[in-house]
């Protein structure tokens, strides 16, 4: 068996092919709430976005969030997911201060930090039992707003520098890049939470069919618009804190646009701005290609992703064989420089590959439940 939140990571760490998912969509209830040091105890199953909803309007927001609110509290754990803001708050896990763990002996089993169960299952990719319920540290935040910069770039040693300039004074830093330009151009954004009126957006677009709307030439054509837009939109302005973290989260079944064989995503961490420019020399036509400096920062988890070095996203439509084939490329150039891929995104990786990356593989493998298992788990575990 195996715990199921959201349903939102894009490979199969989620899925459990012939065997019980438990839904944890039923521990959606808030349990206490701590307004002098922001400490939220909840249960498992409720959503990054409904915690924002409660408590932005009171000053407080979750202290890292992925690319989507659509997440339950328990994913987050067991992905140890990461945001924006990693050079300065590191990996979620950092913020959970406690966690109840039920156990398929029928043993719930309250962790913090210093157990060796708690590391096993922050990162865990619910293997070690299911969650419960988590407590979790939110940061002070003034209003709903955030002041953004988005900012063109021409080249990746454009990109370094951004990145060096902006970590050092934005608390979120992220960049999207053009690999079908010759330059490689691409646009740096760069924000703060900060005081000022600003309405949250009205309304959702959505994709009512499946569309294969993504080819080279549609990209070249998403990538030229893009970039012109985001030109002309100014450097600085400010914004809802909904659009700036989840963008995607405005356009409902935006995945339709990849037909319906749907898409897969890769993403790596490579140590060095050499394997970062390998990789993007190889990189497929893709309308999201997003680069990010992880901090220095070390993950609580043994599975944690994150990493000192560079991180590579992009999303590719399903070709099948072809799309397998440049997978396989971009793992193999990953793994020669001493990278890491991560599962939470990955649908193909190999048994040899998830063991480089993650040298605690032994260790964590002591702390699982025997009872559950996954797709991924049985793909790349020998």
């Amino acid at each position: 068996m195996l715990p199921y939140g959201q349903g939102r990571s894009y490979g199969d760490s989620c899925l459990n092919d012939g065997g019980k998912l438990l839904r944890t969509a039923g521990l959606d209830r808030f349990i206490s709430f701590d307004a002098e040091s922001g400490s939220l105890r909840c249960e498992a199953g409720v959503t990054l976005g409904e915690i924002l909803r409660l408590l932005v309007p009171r000053g407080f927001f979750v202290p890292v969030v992925p690319g989507t609110k659509h997440v339950s509290v328990g994913g987050a754990i067991a992905n140890d997911i990461h945001g924006k803001n990693h050079h300065r708050a590191g990996s979620f896990g950092a913020h959970v201060r406690k966690l109840e763990l039920l156990r398929s002996d029928g043993e719930a089993q309250e962790l913090g930090p210093d157990d060796q169960l708690f590391q096993a299952t922050v990162g865990g990719l619910g293997l070690t039992g299911l969650i419960t319920w988590a407590e979790i540290a939110l940061r002070r935040i003034p209003v709903a707003a955030v002041r953004m910069e988005a900012i063109p770039f021409a080249g990746m040693d454009e990109f370094l520098s951004l990145s060096e300039e902006s970590d050092a004074e934005f608390e979120y830093t992220v960049a999207w890049v053009d690999v079908l330009s010759r330059l490689q151009r691409g646009v740096f954004f760069r924000g703060d939470h900060a005081a000022g009126a600003i309405h949250a957006p009205r309304g959702q677009a959505a994709v009512p069919l499946d569309v294969p709307a993504v080819n080279a030439l549609t990209v070249r054509v998403f990538n030229a618009a893009y970039y012109a837009a985001q030109k002309l939109a100014g450097r600085s302005r400010l914004q809802h804190w909904d659009p700036f973290f989840f963008p995607l989260d405005g356009v409902a079944h935006w995945n339709r646009l990849y037909g319906r064989r749907g898409l897969l995503q890769f993403q790596c961490v490579v140590p060095t701005p050499e394997a970062l420019r390998a990789l993007l020399s190889e990189a497929p036509p893709s309308p999201l290609t997003v680069l990010k400096r992880f901090g220095p920062a070390r993950s609580p988890g043994m599975l944690s992703f994150p990493r000192p070095g560079f991180t590579f996203a992009l999303d590719l439509p399903n070709r099948g064989e072809e799309t397998f084939a440049q997978l396989a490329r971009l793992e193999a150039l990953a793994m020669e420089a001493g990278g890491a891929i991560y599962p939470a995104k990955d649908a193909r990786m190999s048994a040899e590959t998830f063991a480089r990356s993650f040298p605690r593989l032994g260790e964590f493998s002591a702390h699982l439940d025997p009872a559950f298992s996954s797709s991924f788990w049985r793909r790349v575990h020998r």
